[in-house]
């Protein structure tokens, strides 16, 4: 894989891990985090077009960046919805007005954002939307209808939300992108979902006549699908690099353990390390390959999906017995703890549900990619 960073982009590298390192420790609230990001320059790196991100950046030192930051240690992050999601579909598709109204305060971290995609009852059929928004007599929305696995919705100042404007239409046609404000009392309500990590990253969203601005349909009414499809293409992307930064972590801290605790000296427990690391270089192959395309996100979402869950299942088999038993000593104070291991184990789970099961994504390579016949449909 040819494959390498200039000098440039090494300075690049050199000034971003400098000034992480003077920041990142001190940061405990996420959302001034954001603010600090976005008053450095941090936020909407390579955003060329309008001058609406904080510096140009070329693609390797955007490659840089993410893949510095997720070295770091600094908090996770609440914009990156809208900095990598909203942000380059609002400049595929928006008008200047909601790119002028909507970029900057996302890349100086005062806005935050979730997506209004999945649906109760619709698994991974992102055509399969009920919620559904009419036009009132003033000209603008009103949004009826339930999402669900919203992540980071408790946090969100807005949404973007995919509805049916056209009551009569089936599946993929008369879809809108819609931006929603969040606080609406009343109207917008968030449940978070308690997950077998004991945490709520993820929420259901109801929306009871909540409303949205006529000028605030991206890409214009009807054409949601087209919109929708350009947000998918950019969601993995150089996101998936610095992700495989946070696996190589994992997995060396679940190969010290093997090696400490001695069950590396199990056949079966080092032919499966090895594959861990041999199969984590291919997927950085891949994403290499395919990266600044809009092809592959699908292969890239089955590769690391199932990787993730299998480093999960090899983190506590190298533990043995210990990975049963908790960090401190359950009470009904402290009454659902897990360790890194026990986390990492129960997260990977839904791995390869969210974000498009891999039955979807092997659905989508067959048929867009491969060209084979569609399968039937429900």
């Amino acid at each position: 894989m040819d494959f390498g960073f200039a000098a440039e982009d090494e300075e690049f590298r050199a000034g971003a891990r400098s000034w992480l390192a003077a920041h990142a420790g001190a940061a405990t609230d996420r959302r001034a985090w954001e603010r600090t990001l976005g008053e450095a320059g941090w936020i909407g790196i390579g955003w060329a077009e309008g001058g609406y991100g904080n510096r140009p950046a070329c693609l390797t030192r955007q490659v840089v960046w993410a893949e510095e930051y997720a070295r770091s240690g600094a908090p996770p992050r609440s914009g990156h919805i809208g900095e990598n999601l909203l942000a380059p579909t609002l400049l595929a598709h928006g008008t200047e007005e909601q790119k002028a109204r909507f970029l900057p305060p996302v890349a100086a971290g005062h806005e935050l954002w979730c997506q209004g995609y999945s649906e109760p009852e619709a698994g991974s059929d992102l055509a399969g939307v009920r919620t559904r928004a009419e036009r009132a007599a003033d000209g603008t929305y009103r949004i009826t209808g339930q999402k669900i696995w919203t992540s980071l919705a408790h946090e969100a100042d807005w949404c973007f939300v995919l509805a049916r404007t056209d009551p009569g239409s089936r599946r993929h046609h008369g879809l809108s992108l819609l931006l929603v404000p969040m606080d609406q009392p009343g109207r917008v309500e968030v449940r978070p979902i308690r997950q077998a990590t004991g945490t709520s990253d993820f929420n259901e969203v109801f929306f009871d006549g909540a409303y949205a601005r006529a000028e605030h349909v991206l890409g214009g009414e009807g054409a949601g699908w087209r919109v929708a499809m350009t947000l998918l293409g950019v969601e993995r992307g150089v996101s998936t690099l610095a992700q495989q930064v946070g696996f190589a972590a994992e997995l060396d801290r679940v190969v010290r353990t093997a090696v400490e605790n001695g069950t590396a000296d199990d056949p079966v427990v080092r032919s499966r390390l090895v594959r861990q690391w041999a199969d984590l270089r291919v997927m950085r192959w891949h994403a290499l390959r395919t990266l600044g395309g809009t092809s592959g996100p699908s292969t890239a979402k089955l590769l690391w999906a199932s990787w993730h869950q299998r480093l999960g299942e090899l983190a506590v088999l190298a533990r043995g017995a210990s990975a049963g038993a908790g960090p401190v000593v359950w009470s009904a104070g402290r009454p659902y703890e897990l360790d890194a291991d026990q986390h990492l184990f129960l997260f990977s789970r839904a791995d390869t549900i969210y974000g498009g099961s891999d039955q979807i994504q092997r659905t989508i390579i067959a048929e867009r990619v491969l060209g084979l016949p569609r399968g039937p449909r429900g």
